[in-house]
């Protein structure tokens, strides 16, 4: 971490080995971010060169799912966190590999995956039970630890600034209005958007489909953030997505957090 500032990166990898393939390293060199927080990255870390990383100066911790090729957060640093944390100590969601916490100082930092219900009605089950276990969670640790960073992919469009068509997918998961109706009580219970509170009228997006030339017209969703709580709010210098970074259908979410809260 530097004496000014606190570089932050969360990225939806979809395969830490085929964004690796894929040029991520040579993106990373060039940003010179301070964490970087991947979600989804399909491996466990002893089958991944990450050698390329650790020449970077980072550190990493991981949270693999129990089942191979699946899920999956990671937590690569330049600063040696003072305690890490697997999982939130409920096993449906901890054997998939979703809540990685690290501690910077009084800082805290939980790099999450949140469930995806693309797949039917029992995932968007486990998913709105997820969303209210997950609250739980953060509540009672923020009475521990009230510097909390919240990063990941939370697979929920929020606004209608936050999805090119919310019309046609106002029934589709991902933009339900039960979930949308969790982002607003999140936003609402002390946590602060990063991206938005710098752009508060700017459409940008995390996430594209690989059908349909989505990304090429920008047809996409913002379900990646970098949430932070409002003791941190007058922290925040500067937020924004890197659409041009093309190493997954996501794209890197990041964040400048005044660095002296370490």
């Amino acid at each position: 971490m530097t004496s000014n500032s606190l570089r932050l990166l969360t990225y939806n990898l979809n395969g830490i080995r085929s964004a690796l393939s894929k040029g991520l390293t040579d993106y990373l060199r060039a940003q010179n971010y301070d964490i970087l927080c991947f979600q989804e990255v399909k491996a466990t870390h002893d089958v991944v060169d990450l050698k390329p990383l650790e020449d970077l100066g980072y550190c990493y911790h991981w949270h693999s799912a129990e089942k191979k090729g699946y899920s999956g957060v990671a937590t690569f640093s330049k600063e040696k966190p003072d305690r890490v944390v697997q999982g939130c100590g409920i096993s449906a969601y901890d054997c998939e590999g979703r809540i990685l916490r690290t501690d910077f100082g009084n800082l805290t930092l939980l790099n999450c995956y949140f469930p995806s219900g693309t797949t039917g009605e029992a995932r968007q089950s486990v998913k709105m039970q997820f969303l209210d276990d997950f609250f739980e969670y953060v509540q009672a640790l923020r009475r521990e630890r009230p510097n909390l960073i919240v990063v990941g992919d939370y697979n929920i469009a929020h606004t209608e600034k936050d999805i090119h068509d919310p019309v046609r997918n106002r029934h589709t998961t991902g933009f339900l209005p039960e979930e949308r109706a969790w982002m607003t009580k999140w936003f609402e219970a002390g946590f602060v958007d990063t991206f938005r509170h710098q752009n508060p009228d700017a459409v940008e997006y995390s996430w594209w489909s690989y059908r349909a030339g989505a990304r090429t017209n920008n047809k996409g969703w913002r379900i990646d953030y970098i949430s932070v709580t409002d003791t941190l709010k007058d922290r925040i210098r500067a937020a924004g997505h890197h659409r041009e970074a093309v190493h997954s259908d996501h794209g890197p979410v990041w964040a400048e957090i005044d660095g002296s809260i370490g």
